[in-house]
């Protein structure tokens, strides 16, 4: 097989498109109509209308009194992409690759998925469009998201588990790929986070930046100033760095992502190629993908997108890690003082938020992107919280 390296879609040392002839060969075609289209008044137009007509933005950035109290502090402010359709932000990127799909003239929509959102998300956007959808689960996460698994059938995909490797997101990104390379004449691989060969971590930072172009306007809105911090949780990347993009180029902001300790990729891991892309990534001692855990399905990958590895190598984004029990905690505590059931992959933004706003004063802000709400995992942390009784 032959390797073959491109400069565009580079983030310092990382990112490339680390592929062989044939899935190169798709990639550059798939880059050429982004290119295309992504700039252009009629594509444009439409992604606004499903935007505002479907999807329901724009979302509102809440105020958080009552966690703001409890922490004592910094306001804290809720960007609420859990009110989106489909309860996340992935269908902000599942909306904008399928018309650029339906422009492609493709007919069959392949994806993957951790969580189940994005799985969930391209579902939808396949079912509007009149799509064929399949969409690669590990096993493990089909059982941990087993309502999900069924919101996806009964939009009308096919969800295949993957049982090779840990049964987790990475295996099903594995599959999908050997799916694309099998049939890329027919076939669009709607990639929902911000990794993978360029130029999807271009394409997804392009269509979930919508959440920090509002979030910025808002905030100016409300506080007349700049927040003080941007806080986001971090798997492969999407919402952070959809949170992130409006603010990279305001250095006054601080960008903080926040890891599973349980699988810490930024924190802890070495510069590798994965899924055909470089960055941090956790190997083990053969230098291989480390196994990884998250309480939080969609946090589970043991790489991060590449320009979160810019990000963190050159020092403009700060990452941390929260454990799966502070996040749990956080889960609990903004459901009671806020009303709002956030999902476990925003629990651990929120449980570092709370952490932070402390240690800052009562005229700074801190905008914290909830990602997705909390209804997926309602079944999974009532059986952990009665388990641990």
């Amino acid at each position: 097989m032959s390797m073959n390296k491109v400069e565009k879609g580079f983030y310092g040392e990382f990112g490339g498109c680390f592929v062989n002839e044939d899935l190169q060969h798709v990639l550059n075609i798939l880059d050429e109509n982004f290119e295309r289209y992504k700039d252009d008044p009629e594509f444009i137009e439409e992604l606004r209308f499903y935007l505002r007509e479907y999807i329901g933005r724009e979302n509102p950035l809440t105020y958080a009194k009552n966690i703001t109290a409890k922490a004592g502090g910094a306001k804290i402010y809720l960007k609420r992409e859990d009110l989106n359709h489909t309860g996340a932000h992935k269908i902000n990127n599942a909306i904008g690759q399928i018309l650029l799909a339906k422009r492609m003239g493709a007919h069959r929509i392949i994806a993957e998925t951790g969580a189940g959102q994005h799985g969930v998300a391209t579902a939808t956007a396949c079912a509007i469009f009149g799509m064929d959808c399949t969409i690669y689960m590990g096993k493990l996460d089909t059982e941990r998201q087993a309502l999900n698994v069924f919101r996806m059938e009964l939009l009308g995909a096919k969800v295949v588990p993957v049982a090779s490797g840990q049964g987790r997101l990475k295996d099903a990104v594995d599959a999908a790929l050997n799916d694309l390379v099998e049939n890329y004449k027919d076939t669009f691989y709607l990639l929902g986070s911000a990794v993978g060969p360029h130029p999807f971590p271009t394409m997804v930072k392009h269509f979930q930046a919508i959440i920090s172009e509002e979030s910025k306007r808002q905030i100016l809105e409300k506080e007349g100033k700049l927040p003080s911090a941007v806080v986001s949780c971090v798997g492969g990347g999407s919402n952070a760095i959809g949170a992130f993009a409006h603010y990279i180029d305001e250095p006054s902001v601080q960008l903080i992502g926040v890891e599973p300790s349980e699988a810490p990729t930024l924190t802890e891991g070495s510069p590798a190629v994965i899924h055909g892309f470089k960055c941090y990534t956790l190997l083990d001692e053969e230098g291989n993908p480390k196994p990884t855990y998250s309480i939080a399905a969609g946090l589970d990958y043991p790489g991060v997108g590449p320009e979160h590895s810019y990000l963190k190598k050159t020092g403009r984004s700060e990452y941390v890690t929260v454990s799966g029990q502070e996040a749990l905690e956080a889960f609990q505590t903004l459901s009671k003082l806020e009303g709002i059931i956030p999902a476990l992959e925003s629990s651990h933004a929120v449980a570092y938020a709370m952490k932070l706003a402390g240690t800052m004063g009562k005229d700074e802000s801190i905008i914290v992107n909830l990602s997705g709400r909390g209804d997926k995992d309602v079944e999974q942390v009532f059986n952990m919280l009665k388990s641990a009784r």
